[in-house]
Order: C-alpha cells, then sequence, then structure tokens
C-alpha cells in the first residue's frame, strides 16, 4: 500500500479517533503525527497485524504520550447548572408557533444534545486505560481482540478493562445526569 492510499483511506478514522481522546484542539497535530510516522515506516510494515491496527497503535502512543504530558489541559465541555438543561422550560414553552403545543421532539433532541455532551464529558474524565478500550471498542467499534493487539495488552486485559469503563461511566452517568436512562445504554453492567 503506499502513502497517498493509506492516508485517503485511514487519515478520516484516525482523526475521528484522536478527537474522542483528546478533543479537537489536538487531534489534527496528532494525526498529522501518525501519519509522519507511519510514512516513516511504511517500507518496514511487515504485514504482521492489519494496517488499521498498527495506525491505531501508533494513534493511540502518541494520544497517550500527550494526555500525559505536563502541558496537556483537558478543554472542558459545557457544564450546565445542577438544575437541569439550561433555558429547558422557556424553549419548550414556545413550541409550535400556530397552536403552541409543545413538540415532543424538540424536548428529545434537547435531552440527546444534553446527554451527548454529558457522556462525553465523563468519558473524557475516565483513566486513560479505561478510556482508550472504550473509545476503541464503542466508538470505532473494533473487536476486543483487534483493541489487545493495538495496545499490546492481553484479551483478558482489554475484557476488564473494558468492564471496570463501562461500569464507572455508568455509575458515573447515573449519578451526575439528570436525563440517564440506564436501561437504554449499550453498555449495560446489569
Amino acid at each position: 500500500m503506499n502513502f497517498s492510499s493509506l492516508y485517503a483511506e485511514f487519515h478520516p478514522k484516525v482523526l475521528r479517533y484522536l478527537t474522542r481522546l483528546v478533543g479537537e484542539s489536538d487531534a489534527e497535530d496528532l494525526a498529522q503525527e501518525v501519519f509522519v510516522k507511519a510514512g516513516r515506516s511504511l517500507a518496514g510494515f511487515r504485514g504482521e497485524a492489519q494496517v488499521s491496527t498498527w495506525l491505531y497503535r501508533i494513534a493511540t502512543n502518541l494520544a497517550v504520550d500527550r494526555l500525559r504530558s505536563p502541558s496537556y489541559q483537558q478543554v472542558a465541555l459545557l457544564e450546565f447548572p445542577e438544575d437541569g438543561l439550561p433555558h429547558l422550560e422557556t424553549e419548550l414553552e414556545d413550541g409550535n408557533p400556530w397552536t403552541g403545543e409543545k413538540t415532543p421532539e424538540i424536548e428529545k433532541q434537547l435531552v440527546q444534545k444534553y446527554m451527548t455532551e454529558c457522556l462525553m464529558d465523563f468519558i473524557g474524565k475516565l483513566p486513560d486505560d479505561y478510556r482508550t478500550v472504550l473509545v476503541l471498542s464503542e466508538l470505532e467499534e473494533l473487536s476486543n481482540k483487534e483493541i489487545a493487539e493495538v495496545l499490546d495488552v492481553t484479551l483478558d486485559t482489554v475484557k476488564i478493562r473494558l468492564h471496570r469503563a463501562r461500569a464507572r461511566l455508568r455509575e458515573d452517568l447515573l449519578n451526575h445526569c439528570e436525563y440517564y436512562w440506564a436501561d437504554e445504554m449499550p453498555w449495560r453492567t446489569s
């Protein structure tokens, strides 16, 4: 595989992955570093692993280094007040301008937006090991075996970290996210 096709095929995936790990502000720089390293090593790539696994491993190593660096400061997501969604009542009172009825779709969209922000906030607060396996599994849809290869850990280690990440995330969401419905989330631990 030549560098151009490698970049074209995998850059969007690597960028999305890094954005989920380190945030938008650092993701593009790290993605460029991934492909600089990959370009330098492409001739020596032996094909023992899938190209995607190899790239995710480079990306993971760079992200972990960045997260551990003293200069790294995580950008906080928008925080909502403890009493719920900001201006939810005002926005919903408006409803349909013709009938004055509240639109359930608007409420649903606001709750989904709030939950997405709450979820991403708590994923960002997970320890690096937990966040990495959760992002690779749930958001990047890698198998546990692929995650083990990317992180160079055993399959059992991946399973344990994933279980603990899901359990901690579930607990945080239950305790801190007003609109969290545990039975509707894909990573239920019950």
